[in-house]
């Protein structure tokens, strides 16, 4: 079932929190008082959710690389 333009919208705006959260935590202005185990999942599951998103074929001209720089800087990040 195809999208509606309300919900690409919302996905899109999803992405960005999530792509906002991963440079968060790499930064360390996010979950700093968690344990680094934490803070991995936490940027593996929002990288893998940019991923699926990103896949999706129906999207119109929305930009995505915003999402392509958090995917690579997440896959980068290890938590210590």
């Amino acid at each position: 079932m195809a999208r509606t333009k309300e919900e690409k919208a919302q996905d899109y705006t999803a992405m960005g929190h999530s792509i906002d959260l991963i440079n968060a935590v790499i930064a360390g202005n996010s979950m700093a008082d968690e344990a680094a185990v934490d803070r991995q999942a936490c940027v593996d599951r929002n990288v893998a959710h940019l991923e699926l998103m990103k896949a999706k074929s129906d999207w119109g001209s929305e930009s995505m690389t915003a999402t392509t720089n958090a995917i690579t800087a997440g896959k980068g990040y290890t938590a210590s």
